[in-house]
């Protein structure tokens, strides 16, 4: 039977990763997902990966279905068949690479945290806002709001269901870091991470808080602290948060853990805690927001979940329900499967591919945006300048619309 019109597939999206480690992996599962799960404008097709080691970018690309390897990421973006560039590296290189590609007239993807200081996400917000006149998108890569229980949340909130705000608190918890002998990996060096579990966990619930909310952080007061302050050298590759060391040891130049209050532009009060150092927390993202008029829980390690307490419920029977989010009317869950049939986080990476080839086809702004990344970027900024002022209350600086010749 001849094919008609609607039955045509999809226009291509070619998408070229630089990275292909932890986030490498899990960006490759969504973007082999997203397509099959969602019914998609454009086809995303993965054209290339880039990695500086030949042998293993290769093996990378045979694994997860990458068409071409490439060990050097400007020949990636300089490809035909490659509209999209999807940045998984450390922080250290985000700003030249998102520069370069959004330069290139490619689209963006960028892992958070979008930088390692506020003058790269400067730059990056910059370089995304003069690439968008010209019809290419950039978005950073928080998955967690992905995740259907979280952007139910939000929908709960902007809803009104828990009136204003009054409290938000965060804490995001592992333990991967306890033993002192673990080594010296690049997540533990300021030159490449930026910082450590503040800018590794503390953005992504920056980010929460603000999303969730619905309005900016305007202000913090922290502490941060390094308690292993050297680690054995890495001895050959590292592999996602598993590494092994040998005898030398080097300095930790990087916080453990971050402890901070905040306040939103509201006035509500919010509180965080990030640290690696939490023994039996694997990756426990909690999170609780109380209103007016009700308070809304969640708890990452049971994803599937969101508990809600509706404060004008008679006392007798008023309290936290649980929510099971598989329902189709929830978010992203009319693709998936029956009611009660739970996702996990891998499926938060094919949400953020959907999301944004949705965007690119209708060359609306994908969010969270690079301003939207250089929000978190001066949150995190003030936050190590209060922690180096013993504390001391810091404003962080209203985001203001960048300038398109700002560089990095």
């Amino acid at each position: 039977m001849e094919r008609t019109d609607s039955d045509a597939a999809p226009p291509p999206l070619g998408v070229g990763m630089i990275g292909y480690a932890f986030m490498g992996a899990a960006h490759s599962q969504g973007w082999r997902t997203a397509a099959r799960v969602f019914d998609l404008p454009l086809r995303p097709v993965l054209a290339a990966v880039a990695g500086r080691d030949a042998a293993a970018v290769r093996a990378a690309a045979d694994k997860h279905g990458w068409a071409a390897a490439e060990t050097d990421w400007r020949a990636l973006v300089a490809r035909d068949d490659v509209q999209l560039v999807d940045i998984c590296t450390p922080g250290d290189s985000h700003a030249e690479i998102a520069v370069a590609a959004l330069d290139a007239g490619k689209h963006v993807l960028c892992e958070k945290p979008l930088a390692n200081s506020v003058a790269e996400a400067e730059a990056m917000a910059a370089a995304a806002e003069r690439a968008r006149e010209r019809g290419q998108l950039a978005m950073v890569g928080f998955n967690y709001r992905r995740v259907p229980a979280i952007s139910y949340a939000r929908r709960l909130i902007a809803e009104g269901r828990v009136g204003a705000l009054r409290h938000v608190r965060v804490t995001y918890l592992q333990d991967w870091l306890v033993d002192p002998d673990f080594p010296l990996t690049w997540r533990l060096e300021r030159e490449h991470a930026g910082s450590g579990a503040l800018g590794d966990l503390g953005a992504h619930i920056v980010d929460l808080a603000q999303f969730l909310a619905g309005e900016p952080l305007v202000g913090v007061s922290a502490q941060l602290e390094t308690f292993v302050r050297e680690r054995p050298l890495l001895a050959g590759a590292s592999a996602g948060l598993s590494a092994s060391g040998g005898s030398d040891r080097g300095p930790v130049t990087v916080d453990d853990a971050a402890v901070f209050t905040g306040r939103l532009a509201s006035g509500a009060l919010a509180v965080f805690e990030a640290s690696r150092m939490a023994p039996g927390r694997k990756n426990a993202l909690r999170l609780e927001i109380n209103g007016e008029r009700g308070s809304i829980a969640f708890d990452l390690e049971r994803l599937n979940e969101l508990l809600f307490h509706d404060h004008a419920e008679p006392a007798v029977t008023a309290g936290f329900r649980r929510i099971l989010v598989t329902e189709a009317d929830h978010p992203y869950l009319e693709a998936w499967w029956p009611p009660g049939h739970g996702l996990g986080y891998e499926h938060t990476f094919a949400h953020q591919a959907r999301d944004l080839v949705v965007a690119i086809a209708a060359g609306t702004q994908p969010v969270p945006s690079f301003a939207d990344g250089l929000q978190v970027q001066r949150v995190l900024a003030a936050v190590e300048e209060s922690a180096g002022k013993n504390a001391v209350y810091t404003p962080v600086p209203v985001l203001e619309p960048v300038p398109a010749r700002a560089q990095v």
